[in-house]
């Protein structure tokens, strides 16, 4: 039986379009397999020469930092016990001046709009705040973090909603998000922001210890489908 023409285009317009997928793809995986989600905002980043970690909250293994960056001083983000299990008298804290009381070693206090490099890292400070809730207010001063590892810039948003400071952000390859809601915003809010800053690959975060569940992440997911690649992190 004789095919028609156009079964021969479709299948030769298929091939490219599973190369570019299975290309993204082997992209994507290699984006975040150095990323490990440690519940609620805590992620232990990988670099070849440094190790990362952000909020460390309800750690359940000793470790190792070569920097912390802690967003405020809610205690389920600067949590001065969980610091101390991957503390070192090598490790450098990047912080919010309400957090460096509590907190002891090299502390390094910023605000939003500060850079500094610490270990070969750049890191951003950026603004992390509410805007429809009193829980973050913006004159607090808390933030998120852009940060460079291994030639990747990696966005913790720490808690905050859809800010327009988000549409300022610029070639950001991971983007962790706030998903939960209550304090910080929906899935659906969100969606929007991962829309305003582009990243590569976004990766939900803020549910399953304090407010929020995997259902938010999920939602996340599939509301950005076919837009931006979502990685939901298993807890380790």
């Amino acid at each position: 039986m004789k095919r028609p023409r156009s079964f021969f285009i479709a299948a030769v317009l298929m091939v490219p379009l599973l190369f570019v997928q299975e290309t993204l793809a082997k992209e994507v995986q290699k984006m975040v397999e150095n990323i490990h989600w440690l519940g609620h905002d805590s992620f232990k980043i990988v670099g070849r020469d440094v190790t990362v970690f952000t909020d460390p909250f309800r750690l359940k293994t000793r470790d190792r930092a070569d920097i912390i960056l802690i967003t405020h001083e809610h205690f389920d983000h600067c949590s001065p016990e969980d610091v101390r299990k991957i503390q070192t008298e090598d490790t450098v804290i990047v912080a919010t001046a309400d957090c460096a009381g509590k907190l002891r070693g090299d502390v390094r206090v910023v605000k939003p709009g500060d850079r500094i490099e610490v270990k070969g890292v750049e890191v951003e400070a950026v603004p992390s705040y509410n805007t429809n809730k009193e829980f973050h207010t913006k004159e607090r001063g808390w933030v998120g973090y852009i940060f460079t590892v291994d030639g990747r810039r990696i966005y913790i948003a720490g808690d905050t909603d859809r800010i327009p400071e988000m549409k300022t952000f610029r070639n950001i390859d991971v983007a962790l998000l706030p998903v939960s809601g209550t304090y910080v915003m929906t899935a659906d809010e969100a969606v929007q922001a991962a829309l305003d800053i582009s990243p590569k690959v976004a990766i939900p975060m803020h549910y399953g210890a304090i407010v929020g569940d995997r259902s938010d992440a999920e939602r996340f997911a599939e509301a950005l489908k076919g837009r931006i690649e979502v990685v939901i992190l298993k807890e380790e």
